[in-house]
């Protein structure tokens, strides 16, 4: 099992004073997996997940940015990357079996070779207070969103993927404005795939932003999605955990992504406060962050399986 830090990372996301979905569908657990629920190191605090072609699914630690693998045929798994001792959130795998990781309050982003744990290169975007939360592929780039400042911050591939020096920080301008909490968290791209998606966790809104960060409001018909966190788009179907809520919420946006609809919330009697969000098969794979349980080394952690909504 990996080393975990003795001090407990206190990362704490506000709570949005709503009312609750009503009546969200319960996913009910996956017909011939084994297992539905994936035990994870106690004390571990997990936050993102990636999941590539192989049956594998890769999750970041809060507490000190290990990157740990489970089977998702067996549940089994092992620490394949030690953390620098700062947190490891959203994670995405690409084609060439590289994790980018974004770093949490660490203000920075590394990228990982999967098959060998090595850190391929590690980049500081923040040097003021930060928090890097999630981050996507798309456009020839990964992208970052930070929760505390806005900003988004571009790591520009070459050529077969090539890794850039830097980072490039782009502005975030338009609709979005920042106010106190949690504000861009998951990001995606959109349907048309000609922009990105972000959802701001304080306010329940989402955004369509261009790559050169000037963001607008999705019109969701009043609707809104609280404490949104991961994001998964599927077609024109985006998919957005709402972390406190316990509960996937099912939008079908136009392909620009200028409109979207509500269709259903999804729950689990698994999930414990779910963050993020990934796919394989039919299924959807999400980690219990547990936000609202006070974490200790000896906390136990999952995550869970539950079929595609």
């Amino acid at each position: 099992m990996s080393r975990r830090t003795l001090a407990i990372v206190a990362l704490t996301a506000l709570a949005v004073t709503t009312a609750a979905p009503s009546a969200p569908a319960a996913a009910h657990p996956v017909a011939g997996l084994r297992p539905h629920v994936i035990h994870l190191p106690d004390g571990f605090q997990p936050e993102g997940i990636a999941i590539g072609k192989l049956p594998y699914a890769y999750f970041g630690s809060r507490v000190d940015g290990d990157i740990y693998r489970a089977s998702l045929v067996t549940g089994r798994g092992r620490v394949i990357s030690q953390g620098p001792g700062t947190p490891s959130l959203g994670l995405k795998l690409d084609r060439h079996g590289r994790l980018f990781v974004a770093g949490g309050n660490g203000g920075d982003a590394r990228v990982i070779d999967v098959a060998s744990g090595k850190v391929l290169r590690s980049y500081t975007l923040q040097t003021v207070p930060a928090f890097i939360n999630d981050v996507v592929l798309t456009g020839g780039a990964a992208w970052y969103t930070d929760s505390t400042n806005p900003v988004l911050f571009q790591l520009p591939l070459g050529r077969h993927g090539r890794l850039p020096a830097r980072a490039v920080p782009v502005p975030l301008t338009g609709d979005m404005v920042y106010a106190a909490g949690n504000n861009a968290n998951g990001i995606t791209a959109t349907p048309d795939g000609r922009g990105l998606i972000v959802v701001q966790s304080n306010t329940g809104k989402l955004f369509r932003t261009t790559y050169a960060g000037v963001t607008t409001e999705i019109d969701l018909g009043g609707e809104s999605v609280p404490n949104g966190d991961g994001l998964w788009l599927r077609g024109t179907t985006l998919y957005v955990v709402q972390n406190r809520l316990n509960v996937i919420a099912k939008i079908q946006l136009n392909k620009r992504a200028t409109r979207g609809t509500v269709v259903s919330r999804t729950t689990s009697p698994d999930f414990d406060v779910p963050t993020t969000i990934a796919e394989y098969g039919k299924r959807f794979y999400l980690p219990n962050a547990r936000f609202t349980t006070p974490p200790t080394p000896t906390t136990p952690y999952t995550a869970v399986a539950v079929p595609r909504p």
